[in-house]
């Protein structure tokens, strides 16, 4: 209760003294004032929760003095001191932002639980207040950079359906930007100040996935200690993205596709039926359709997930914005580790514009942080490029990323990270910008094994 300062403005000495003194067995820090033009001078110096002020004062009165406070501190609470026969004053004071009116002769105890009541309305405010600062910080780099056409198409299509309630399929390669669309989705939606979870189906043993998507009562399994919200919960009133959904099992897929329909589920050992108000955007860099045809997707829960498509194009299709890209990163990367770097070289950008990028715009973002942190001017040179993959010099025998398929160049850099991580796959997997397990599985496909010693 000591930290919270009240400011006391009366031009009645003996009114100042006496709420002064009450105020201050409360354990309120107070200050008083004799005028309005006193009181603006005290706030120059010290912040306040709230104001006692009285309506009816010389020079400045009450209301003007209200409006000043409010300017220069929005979230404080003022609480008017008026005589009878003011209500009507005081009414136009609380429609200008004041909390509350109290009549003379105040009643004490009436007045310290208007006062209570004001600093929960002040900490309301307070957080309120953070929460959209949190969510303009969260969203300031829900930025979707290109002027290529097939980008601006991507835009447009988040534009018409942001403000829908439909379900949302985004598809493409992995690195391609999926999550941030589905962000972008959400920041431009009636929803954007509920939370977005974003979920890797892909990341999480089948074991442990419906657990985290519907939650657990106690004793569900073992190790369930205790009661779980999961994740359709936390998401309530807002998005969920389910990134990787074709890697949901098919007895998941089951659950899931109830909660598409009909907005409800139980947790896991529970018997609760829960309602929710969610927003389900997915995500995958599979073919669904063949997945339906092998039996591992069901073709019901495609449909519903399906509503609406948006495809985002490989980065070697938009090669236009590469540099519009390049640009983009090194400025976040500048900040992000203290640099100054203005660009790259004309070697280097040659070379960028001639890689496919298997990787797409998550590879070159890691490729543009490694190069500003590694660079010993102030711009990307050749050497500061990452892997041989990227930087196929003739001398090294290899063969250019031109003659190679996608799928060859994308095994030779998961093989050039992993050999310079001496086979750490928790950094090759962040160098990357994948999750371990899709590194494993890449490893898997691809035939890559760990040379032995």
């Amino acid at each position: 209760m000591a930290l919270y300062r009240i400011l006391i403005v009366d031009d009645d000495e003996l009114q100042r003294e006496t709420l002064s003194g009450f105020l201050k067995k409360q354990g309120f820090r107070v200050s008083t004032a004799e005028s309005g033009f006193r009181a603006l001078e005290i706030c120059k110096d010290k912040n306040f929760e709230l104001a006692l002020v009285d309506l009816k004062m010389q020079g400045m009165d009450g209301i003007e003095l209200l409006k000043k406070l409010k300017e220069s501190n929005p979230e404080i609470q003022v609480i008017m001191i008026t005589a009878h026969g003011s209500v009507e004053s005081a009414v136009q004071a609380m429609k200008l932002g004041a909390y509350h009116y109290v009549n003379k002769p105040i009643n004490l105890e009436e007045l310290k639980l208007n006062i209570n009541k004001a600093l929960q309305s002040y900490h309301l405010l307070v957080e309120i207040n953070y929460l959209k600062e949190q969510l303009e910080e969260k969203y300031k780099d829900v930025q979707i950079i290109g002027e290529s056409k097939a980008i601006k198409e991507v835009l447009s299509t988040i534009s018409r359906v942001a403000k829908a309630k439909s379900t949302v399929l985004i598809r493409g390669e992995s690195g391609t930007g999926k999550e941030l669309v589905a962000r972008a989705i959400h920041a431009l939606s009636d929803r954007a100040n509920k939370r977005f979870i974003p979920v890797s189906c892909a990341s999480l043993p089948n074991t442990l996935l419906e657990s985290e998507l519907f939650g657990h009562e106690r004793g569900a399994f073992t190790g369930a200690i205790k009661k779980r919200e999961g994740r359709f919960e936390l998401a309530d009133g807002g998005t969920l993205f389910l990134d990787e959904v074709g890697d949901i099992p098919l007895e998941t897929q089951i659950k899931l596709l109830r909660v598409v329909e009909f907005q409800e589920f139980e947790r896991l050992g529970g018997k609760e039926t829960l309602k929710v108000d969610v927003r389900i955007i997915s995500a995958t860099n599979q073919n669904l359709e063949k997945k339906i045809s092998q039996g591992t997707f069901r073709e019901d829960l495609y449909y519903r997930l399906n509503v609406i498509s948006i495809f985002i194009p490989p980065l070697r299709e938009r090669k236009e914005d590469i540099l519009l890209l390049v640009d983009h990163f090194i400025k976040k990367a500048n900040q992000k580790c203290g640099r100054s770097i203005r660009g790259i070289t004309p070697e280097v950008k040659d070379i960028f514009l001639n890689y496919d990028w298997p990787g797409n715009v998550r590879e070159l973002e890691n490729v543009i942080e490694r190069g500003v942190v590694l660079s010993r001017s102030d711009a990307i040179d050749k050497s500061d490029l990452p892997y041989l993959g990227l930087v196929s010099e003739k001398s090294s025998g290899r063969p250019q990323p031109a003659s190679l398929s996608l799928k060859d160049v994308e095994k030779a850099h998961i093989e050039d990270v992993l050999r310079k991580t001496d086979w750490n796959l928790n950094k090759s997997a962040e160098i990357l910008g994948i999750h371990r397990n899709t590194l494993r599985l890449k490893m898997k496909e691809y035939g890559i094994v760990r040379p032995k010693d």
